[in-house]
């Protein structure tokens, strides 16, 4: 598949567009839903209300490098970001329209969530957009799973509660993670589990504490969330990937966690054999709930 292209809206040309519109943060069955057959995502980066109120800013569901490949995947040709500061944000609606839509974009049609807002004091929405003669107007409504709205803020919920089956059926995919393998302190490798161990980046959401079946590029493994009570070691929250049936050095790359299952809670054990003991049953379900995971919701 060619790449997407990431332009950045001051280098846009003219040129006809389909284009969705959103922050798109998680990409999940609502954004598909808008996204669904533009050529074209507009988006914002950084996320707007890191400029508009940041004490009321969410942890993010995906970094920009994660929600572009999982763009990418949905057939979608160009993303356009929006470098999102304090001058966008005091344009007004209209001028979000004419200049950005019409002028820099020659949008022929837009799709947008109902729910969405933009330009200063969020006057703009998709009735808005609908008025307009320039270009097709497509407002696509909320999607619904298990009777309830999917949103990023629900998918947040369901993600800092470890229910990964949960956050999988409104993300349409498992919730991942993503970030630089660091050095540990071999505690692992000395109990015969060498993990890879990502520190989770303070501005992203990440599973609750537990230990989760998953895939860490693609290969099998299991995943401890937590910051280990058996061993007081005055670390945070760390991350630690144990591939099965695979050694590799990892120190250093960059490291994608898909989250299946959670199997169990954090738990303190009473010497380091009945820990040893844990990791195995740990290990033997991840193997488990991996290889009789399809990829279906």
């Amino acid at each position: 598949m060619a790449q997407i292209e990431v332009t950045r809206l001051p280098d846009a040309t003219p040129r006809p567009r389909h284009v969705a519109i959103g922050t798109f943060d998680g990409v999940h069955l609502g954004h598909q839903a808008v996204i669904d057959d533009a050529d074209t995502v507009l988006t914002f980066d950084p996320h707007p209300l890191s400029v508009i109120h940041p004490a009321a800013l969410p942890k993010l569901l995906m970094p920009f490098e994660v929600k572009r490949d999982v763009i990418e995947g949905l057939g979608v040709r160009e993303l356009v970001v929006i470098p999102f500061d304090a001058e966008f944000a005091g344009r007004s609606a209209e001028d979000f329209v004419e200049r950005v839509l019409i002028e820099m974009l020659a949008a022929t049609s837009v799709s947008v969530g109902e729910n969405f807002r933009f330009g200063a004091k969020a006057k703009g929405d998709p009735q808005m957009l609908a008025a307009r003669p320039e270009f097709e107007t497509r407002v696509v409504p909320l999607v619904e799973v298990d009777g309830e709205t999917v949103s990023s803020t629900r998918i947040r919920a369901l993600v800092a509660a470890g229910d990964m089956v949960g956050a999988r059926h409104c993300l349409g995919a498992p919730f991942m993670v993503e970030g630089t393998v660091v050095e540990g302190d071999q505690r692992g490798r000395e109990l015969g589990f060498p993990t890879a161990n990502i520190i989770p980046d303070d501005q992203l959401a990440y599973p609750g504490h537990g230990v989760y079946a998953a895939f860490a590029d693609g290969v099998p493994a299991a995943v401890n969330v937590g910051v280990r009570p058996t061993f007081d070691s005055g670390r945070g929250v760390l991350i630690e990937t144990y591939l099965i049936d695979r050694e590799e050095d990892l120190y250093g790359r960059a490291l994608r966690v898909a989250f299946v299952e959670r199997l169990r809670g954090e738990k303190r054990f009473a010497s380091v054999e009945e820990l040893i003991a844990q990791m195995r049953i740990d290990v033997e379900d991840a193997k488990r709930v991996c290889a009789s995971f399809t990829g279906a919701q």
